[in-house]
């Protein structure tokens, strides 16, 4: 039996010499040091052997299966140490991999964000999910305001049964004027970009889900001709620097006096053409001086302070620019209409 493992050895370490690919390694450790592989039927005869030379072969036949099972993994070894090396090609060139961008309203809302931040606004954040007080009873909305019919918010159960007023999920952004108010006091210059919500009938100009920016600035000596100054800054940055704002008398029920604001059409230049329906203006701001029963809501004394709030549609400031003709478009994730921006 010796003569027979000394001669397996070498044919093994002979045709291991010669393996090429890692399929024939495992094809021939499976031939001869498997579990029905010859070096194990061989030593399966062990018991043959006379008892005097049996812990000899015994002592050869280990000695010859470690040496075997060894040589095996460093070759083994050496195949998958050459496939790692291989798996990247330093020389080739690199994938065209696509690459994202920025969602036409996530585009505006930062342009506007550093255009109040260049002005000294703050710009601020408030819950989507508000309470009845900050959303209406605050901003001076009695309880039989329209605002509050059913067709128009969505209402969501009390927390607990012990609150004082209802949930809904906001409608305005001016949710957040009072809240920062009676956070930061007076002085106050703030931007407050985010989602609101209406219980809408979608179509191609309304959505359930819309953006809203807020501005609020409150301090003394707070006139009419600040807030106009103001709403011309982002207008102009919006639409060019030949932009015009014009302010009419519009009731708004947290701002007295209170304005509606136009601008110039961006399209014809105030000529007058389908878009701005032959008017040569686009509605864009709801605007006015901050009401003193949001003043005092905000604990803010409206004899020494006064101060100007506008909002405008994030949502149809995109539309304008871009020329989006569906507001469904801007909620779809529609990847051929995203790509266009």
């Amino acid at each position: 039996m010796k003569d027979q493992l000394v001669s397996l050895k070498e044919k093994i370490l002979s045709e291991l010499a010669q393996i090429k690919q890692l399929s024939a390694l495992e094809n021939l450790e499976n031939q001869f040091l498997g579990r029905k592989g010859e070096l194990t039927n061989l030593l399966k005869r062990l018991p043959e052997v006379a008892v005097t030379e049996r812990k000899a072969i015994g002592q050869l036949a280990n000695e010859i299966k470690v040496e075997l099972t060894g040589r095996v993994a460093e070759v083994r070894e050496k195949f998958e140490s050459h496939k790692a090396q291989s798996a990247v090609d330093a020389t080739l060139p690199g994938l065209d991999l696509p690459r994202g961008h920025l969602h036409p309203m996530t585009i505006v809302q930062k342009e506007l964000e550093e255009l109040f931040m260049s002005m000294g606004f703050a710009i601020l954040d408030g819950p989507e999910l508000e309470s009845d007080y900050y959303n209406f009873e605050g901003l001076n909305i009695p309880p039989h305001h329209p605002a509050r019919d059913m067709q128009d918010t969505f209402y969501i159960d009390k927390k607990n049964k012990d609150d004082e007023y209802d949930l809904v999920m906001r409608t305005q952004t001016s949710s957040v004027q009072v809240r920062a108010m009676q956070k930061y006091g007076a002085p106050l210059r703030c931007a407050i970009p985010g989602r609101c919500f209406r219980s809408e009938a979608t179509d191609v100009r309304h959505e359930h889900t819309f953006y809203q920016l807020e501005g609020l600035m409150v301090d003394k000596n707070i006139s009419f001709a600040n807030m106009k100054g103001v709403l011309e800054a982002v207008a102009q940055r919006l639409y060019g620097p030949e932009t015009k704002v014009r302010l009419r008398p519009k009731f708004y029920p947290f701002v007295e006096p209170g304005s509606n604001g136009e601008v110039t059409c961006f399209l014809c230049k105030g000529q007058g053409c389908r878009l701005c329906k032959q008017t040569g203006w686009l509605e864009v701001f709801g605007s006015g001086m901050v009401h003193p029963n949001v003043l005092k809501a905000g604990g803010i004394d409206p004899t020494k302070y006064q101060g100007f709030a506008f909002g405008f549609g994030l949502t149809r400031l995109v539309m304008l620019k871009y020329n989006i003709n569906d507001i469904r478009l801007l909620q779809s994730s529609d990847i051929r209409f995203l790509e266009q921006f």
